[in-house]
Parts: structure tokens; sequence; C-alpha cells
């Protein structure tokens, strides 16, 4: 790892984290492509499958998939590790930044004293680096943070032992062995086309078919002795879309970014370009979507469900159109 660090902000705490560990490593990547080549890139609304008694809703590939697919992609050598014992785990943490190593954790949002209050909640993907340690506090560069922030080992432990849903375990990596030659351009248009064929998927839960699914179960909510319910599921809605990570129009907005980039190798640029608004264009209908949630959920009066869902329909149609172009890439 190079010895001068430089903490960096980023949208997403895991494509950040991958991001600054790879370029403090020796291989400089922008956190657009680290989103991009994992092709992780998603909508999924599972209403069998429960978080808080709610649906579970994602617009992004599951957690740790960034990390996991990055270093397949690239072909790098990651050293990972869980633990089961927290003193061993703090143990070959202190060890590794003795040692000059730039170290990547998997955390709980709810249990990192720095977060505000407000921004507290049983979320246990959350990632952040630790680069060096003083006393008995970390110094902590945490990607969604403008700049470094320090934690107890305490609280830290806590925060890396959490329960529930994505438990991290302890969780730590970083690259051990990067390769000098990488043929991105075989790479990026390999990860474009599966992308696309993810959203794409005729599974009707998934991709733009799920989206129109979530889009159709809001357009038969009925006000009737449900207003509890609805406005729950409203702000479920929302907080999945816009505090878990990047938020789902986030994600297309740094889908789009990758896009752009992916033009100085060797590809389609027009075609680039138009999938590009594409996503940018979803990613705005997706955050006008979420607003019109939050008003209803917060004044009932309001509530259209059939403009909420013509909202999020909307923005499917800008990702089918987008995909079926990145297809032909």
């Amino acid at each position: 790892m190079n010895k001068e660090f430089e903490h960096s902000q980023f949208a997403h705490c895991e494509s950040g984290t991958i991001s600054t560990l790879l370029t403090s490593y020796g291989l400089k990547i922008s956190e657009p492509m680290a989103f991009g080549i994992t092709s992780c890139l998603s909508f999924v609304y599972l209403p069998f499958i429960k978080i808080s008694n709610m649906p579970l809703i994602a617009y992004r590939q599951m957690p740790k998939n960034i990390i996991n697919r990055i270093s397949k992609v690239l072909n790098i050598k990651m050293e990972k590790r869980k633990y089961k014992d927290p003193i061993k785990a703090n143990e070959e943490l202190s060890k590794l930044i003795n040692q000059n190593h730039l170290v990547g954790l998997q955390t709980s949002v709810f249990y990192l004293p720095y977060f505000p209050k407000d921004m507290r909640f049983h979320f246990n993907a959350h990632n952040l680096m630790v680069y060096k340690k003083e006393g008995n506090e970390y110094f902590i560069s945490d990607p969604v943070f403008e700049d470094i922030v320090k934690c107890d080992e305490k609280e830290l432990t806590k925060a890396r032992f959490a329960k529930g849903i994505f438990a991290p375990k302890g969780f730590l990596y970083y690259p051990k062995q990067i390769p000098t030659n990488i043929d991105f351009e075989k790479i990026i248009k390999k990860a474009i086309k599966k992308n696309a064929n993810s959203l794409l998927t005729p599974f009707p839960y998934a991709g733009v078919k799920g989206m129109r699914k979530l889009a159709k179960s809001i357009a038969l909510l009925k006000l009737d002795n449900n207003e509890r319910y609805i406005k729950n599921f409203l702000t479920h809605i929302v907080r999945m879309q816009e505090e878990i990570g990047t938020g789902g129009g986030g994600f297309r907005f740094l889908y789009a970014a990758f896009l752009q980039e992916s033009k100085k190798y060797n590809l389609d640029e027009n075609l680039l370009e138009e999938a590009s608004t594409l996503f940018v264009k979803s990613g705005n209908t997706l955050r006008e979507f979420a607003l019109l949630c939050v008003e209803s959920s917060r004044n009932l009066d309001k509530f259209n469900p059939e403009k909420i869902s013509e909202k999020l329909i909307e923005a499917s149609k800008y990702e089918e159109e987008a995909s079926k172009l990145l297809k032909r890439v």
C-alpha cells in the first residue's frame, strides 16, 4: 500500500471502499468502474421475503457482490477473513495496520458512533477502511463521509460483530496480489452485456419486470382501513431506495458514469452515450417516485396510487430501452 493515504468521499460505501483499496494498492480504478465491471446494477422486489415485516426491495445486487466479483473479474487475489472471536479479530486488525495495510471492514451502521443518531439503523453491510490506530482509537476512512473519522475499539467491535441479516462476523479484506496486465475492453464488454441481461430477466420479481410488479402492488393499494400499512409501506420503499447505500436513483447515476468512462475502451460511443442518458433519466424518475411516496406517507390526503405507480413504470421503460441497447455492445 502507498504510505501516503488520502481519504476520498464516494456515493456508495462498497464501491467506494473497493476503489480506494485497489488504488492504494497500485491499481487506479474509479468508483463507477468498480461498480460497472461487477455488473451490480439491479432491481428486486420480493414480497415473500420480509425485512421488518415489509417486502425486500433492492436497487443493486446483494451486499459483498462487488467485493467478491471484482476479485474474479480482474483476477485479483483478495485476502478475506471472518472471525468468531472478537479479541482475535482486533489483534489481527491491529497487526495488519501496523504492517501498513489498508484494510476494508464490514460493519453495522447502527453501532458506529460518528454517524448522526437519526441516520443509525440496523444495516449490517456498511463498508469502511481502517488505516491507523492510536491507543484504543482507530482512524477510519468511511467512503460516505467527507473527512477522516475516528472510532473507539469497543464501538468498532460492536459494529463488526452485530447480529442479524448480513451479520458481518468480523469480516475484513484487502488485496494481496493485483495483475499488471488487465484487458479492460474485454472485461467491460462482458460486464455490460451481463448487466443488461439481468435487468431484462424473465423472472417477474427482478429487473424491469420487478419494477412493474412493485408498481402494480402500489396501484392496488386502497385506503379502506389500511392507512397504517400504506404509510409504513411507502416509508419502507423510500428507506430501501434512498437510505441503503447510495439509493435507487444514485446507483443509476453511478452506472451512467461507468458507461461514460467506458467510451475510452474502443466501444461504440454513440450507443454508450444514449444508454447513459437513459439511466440518468431513470435515476431522476426514481427520485421523483421517492418524493411522491414521501408526500403520501406524510399526508394520505395526497395519496394517489396510480400516479406513484406510473412514475415507477416510467423508470422501468428507460431501463428496458437502455438494456436493449447495451445488449448490442
